[in-house]
């Protein structure tokens, strides 16, 4: 496969400014929680590593967000790590995952509130001036899933 199909240039579409509309779960540590809040943010994203990777800010009113993606050229696959202020100091496991049919899913195995839980990014492109990131965990090894925050991204005016 040559490197211009072999999905490292599948999150290309992400790099530069965008205005983030929130929906998150209060907690969303919590399988029962129901309260959402709504925030707006902003993001940009620039390419890394010759274009093997990338890295994003996110900055809400309350709390600043980082992530760093990395293609994976043998295994075919992206791994996304995230960190926040909200949680000084961690590194989120990396979810994996690849692009295919016009949607990206990426998953990985953690540890919430004392429960195992199975991690899901899910990425779609509506329009070219548009993106949408969908968090949601699985408390049953991925038998159910329940989104927890949704990010609709689009390009500022």
């Amino acid at each position: 496969m040559s490197p211009s199909s072999d999905g490292r240039h599948d999150f290309d579409f992400i790099f530069g400014d965008w205005r983030v509309r929130n929906r998150k779960l209060v907690d969303v540590t919590d399988p029962a929680c129901s309260e959402w809040v709504e925030f707006e943010a902003t993001a940009h994203a620039e390419p890394i590593l010759g274009g093997l990777g990338h890295i994003d800010r996110f900055h809400a009113d309350t709390f600043e967000g980082f992530t760093l993606r990395q293609f994976d050229p043998e295994a075919g696959v992206w791994r996304i790590w995230w960190a926040s202020t909200r949680q000084p100091g961690q590194l989120d496991p990396p979810v994996e995952g690849a692009w295919r049919d016009g949607r990206g899913e990426f998953v990985c195995d953690d540890v919430l509130g004392g429960l195992p839980v199975k991690v899901r990014f899910e990425w779609t492109r509506p329009t070219p001036e548009t993106a949408r990131w969908e968090q949601s965990f699985s408390y049953d090894e991925g038998a159910s899933w329940r989104a927890n925050w949704t990010m609709d991204l689009s390009r500022p005016a």
